[in-house]
């Protein structure tokens, strides 16, 4: 009776471990920032994740300004050719998913949006800030309206706003998006857990037509984040931290010129270049910002060496801070740097270069204590008589010296040098109109 109760309690045990087992997963990730290589390659990788692990649904809780149209297409073709559903978030409250981010909502197989959210304004910028001309704008949005008809025809979504929000960059409230006919997006939640809830049991198409029902109750929720290097590498693209990297690395070059072998600062500087260019690679930055950037350094400089009354100085700052102004390019507030930053980092840098290269000319022009230059105007005391263009002994700094003199010189006299010919010294008496050097 005993073992037939504990086979009973096996056989129970074992049942409810492959009733935990048969629990749906869900792969969740979020990402709030701008859409950039670094960006795409964590989304991707995400996604491949939960294929491999068989997840029954893929979400990712976006926020995002917008980015790179080339790092949207690689996320929207993993989107595409995942074997696991994908549903886009955007969330929670507040927040927005513009530009890119209004593409990859619309390449999901889910669109969801929480109450208070907007996407849209999807029209296309030029990558480094600049103005596009007319005939490049309108192929750049006409290629890009088209991929956005073609993704929001293949998911039932609403063409006519879709292009709206390409061509005229029209955004849309979840409300909006909601009760568009056909809608753009499929459900309003409040949460993840809420967007779950309600897509359990759902029917949905994905993109190669293929209809899939959701079965998400009591599902396993695994939460992606980024490695360590994308989080790094994914910070360095925030417009403050490529602004600091680039003033830093220009500062540590310019302490390296002016200090030849101190190494760190050179090391340091440039590495931070390098840093700053990687991030200009992605953010939309106007090269006449870093041009007038790096013509104010130049300004400061010249100014320890030409005399212009602070004139220079003037414009250096002057320029930094008006580079500073113009170094991103974009009406987002995400992408926009800021007075409170500009305005500190400018005097400061403009006050510590001002300092470095005074201290460097200020050594340049101080005498030389050694070597042949530094014997000249040395007071010197003469040990025997030196007769005109004779020959005699003097003592400076501790040491005897042969000299010669185009005057008459006594034993014991006070003499200064005058001339250094190799071990051969000329002196002359002192006067006081004779600059003394100690």
């Amino acid at each position: 009776m005993v073992k037939s109760i504990s086979l009973i309690g096996i056989v129970v045990a074992t049942g409810l471990v492959a009733a935990a087992d048969t629990r749906p997963v869900v792969e969740t990730a979020t990402f709030d920032g701008i859409i950039h290589p670094v960006s795409a390659e964590f989304i991707r990788g995400a996604i491949a994740r939960a294929d491999a692990e068989g997840a029954a649904l893929f979400v990712l809780t976006l926020h995002t300004p917008g980015g790179l149209l080339d790092s949207t297409r690689d996320i929207n073709n993993a989107i595409i050719n995942a074997k696991t559903p994908v549903a886009v978030y955007v969330g929670p409250a507040g927040n927005r998913a513009a530009s890119a981010g209004f593409l990859i909502t619309m390449a999901a197989d889910v669109a969801a949006m929480a109450p208070g959210t907007h996407i849209g304004a999807a029209h296309p910028v030029q990558g480094s800030g600049e103005k596009m001309d007319e005939v490049m704008a309108k192929k750049a949005a006409s290629d890009t309206a088209a991929y956005a008809r073609t993704l929001a025809t293949q998911r039932g979504r609403n063409v006519t706003l879709v292009e709206q929000a390409v061509l005229e960059s029209r955004s849309y409230t979840e409300q909006e998006a909601m009760k568009a006919s056909p809608p753009l997006i499929d459900v309003i939640a409040s949460d993840v857990p809420d967007l779950l809830r309600k897509l359990d049991g759902r029917e949905i198409r994905r993109f190669n037509g293929a209809k899939t029902t959701l079965h998400l109750a009591n599902a396993d929720v695994r939460v992606i984040t980024m490695t360590r290097s994308q989080q790094i590498l994914s910070a360095i693209a925030h417009p403050q931290i490529a602004y600091l990297l680039l003033t830093l690395g220009t500062l540590g070059l310019t302490i390296e010129m002016w200090s030849p072998g101190a190494l760190v600062p050179g090391i340091a500087g440039g590495i931070c270049l390098l840093l700053a260019f990687f991030a200009f690679q992605v953010l939309p930055v106007s090269y006449a910002g870093v041009l007038l950037i790096l013509f104010g350094f130049v300004l400061l400089i010249l100014e320890v060496k030409i005399t212009s009354h602070g004139l220079l100085a003037v414009g250096g700052v002057a320029s930094i801070f008006f580079g500073s102004l113009m170094l991103i390019d974009s009406p987002l507030p995400e992408l926009q740097i800021g007075l409170r930053m500009i305005l500190p980092i400018t005097l400061a840098l403009s006050g510590i270069i001002l300092f470095l290269v005074r201290l460097g000319v200020q050594s340049q022009r101080r005498p030389a204590v050694t070597g042949e230059v530094g014997m000249l105007h040395t007071p010197a005391q003469a040990l025997t008589s030196i007769e005109p263009g004779g020959v005699g002994r003097v003592s400076t700094r501790g040491e005897i010296w042969t000299a010669t003199a185009e005057e008459p010189i006594h034993a014991g006299d006070q003499v200064v040098v005058t001339n250094v010919q190799g071990l051969l010294l000329t002196v002359g008496k002192r006067r006081q109109d004779v600059k003394e050097r100690v």
